[in-house]
């Protein structure tokens, strides 16, 4: 407990799923917590879950794929809570993500980028100051296996994630020298809840999907604390096994 004590943290994508369970996580280990999302009451829900548990948050109404709200929510929450520590970009429009790459159209490519690599890049520049600030800045971003073994279908989706990874790569070679991690995570966990339709087990050694709360969060977790102080451009995969061979 209380592993992320005096730390400010934004975690975008925060009204469900992993980002809801990596901000409720955070918060019972100390830290102040931005909810970012772009549905008023999912950031209004799980702030107040987290205020009811005894942890402190804040709700932020944010669309990634708008520059201008990105530099916004960063800066209410640097007003608020005067510094920031650790950014987790989490976030991802994925009711376009389905396409082969004959029929890919430009224009559904661009969705992919503009909420996924690009929107990262733009709360990542605009959190690099407060980060370099702080002087042990961490930044975690959600990428996919799916793009690492360029699944079938994914088109757009596989290479907005891998975008990500070269992204984090890059970030952390350049930002190293301000003592800024840049790490990646690319799960495979249950984000949907219960669906009428079972979903079959993936072809992972475990054969199931991770749990947002006992499996990816925690693994977040380690990433925002000083137990990875010495890891940075690293894709680490909580994904039951899904690629031990690959995307190391």
């Amino acid at each position: 407990m209380n592993r992320l004590n005096g730390k400010v943290a934004i975690i975008t994508g925060a009204s469900r799923g992993i980002g809801r369970a990596t901000a409720k996580l955070f918060a019972a280990e100390g830290a102040e917590v931005a909810i970012l999302s772009r549905t008023p009451e999912g950031v209004e829900r799980v702030a107040a879950d987290i205020i009811e548990a005894g942890g402190t948050a804040l709700g932020v109404v944010c669309d990634v794929a708008q520059a201008g709200q990105i530099t916004a929510a960063v800066d209410k929450v640097v007003a608020i809570y005067g510094r920031i520590d650790i950014l987790v970009n989490n976030a991802f429009d994925g009711s376009a993500v389905l396409s082969s790459v004959i029929d890919l159209p430009a224009e559904q490519l661009q969705r992919n980028f503009d909420t996924g690599p690009i929107a990262y890049l733009r709360f990542m520049q605009a959190c690099y100051p407060h980060l370099r600030k702080s002087g042990e800045g961490r930044i975690i971003n959600f990428g996919s296996m799916a793009g690492t073994i360029g699944l079938a279908g994914y088109g757009p989706y596989n290479m907005a994630k891998e975008a990500v990874r070269a992204l984090t790569r890059t970030a952390a070679r350049e930002w190293g020298a301000d003592n800024i991690t840049v790490n990646n995570i690319l799960p495979i966990a249950d984000t949907w809840g219960a669906v009428e339709k079972e979903v079959p087990p993936p072809m992972s050694a475990l054969a199931r999907f991770g749990s947002p709360e006992d499996d990816i969060a925690p693994v977040a977790l380690f990433l925002a604390s000083k137990d990875s102080q010495f890891i940075t451009g690293y894709s680490l995969t909580p994904d039951g096994g899904a690629i031990i061979d690959s995307g190391r």
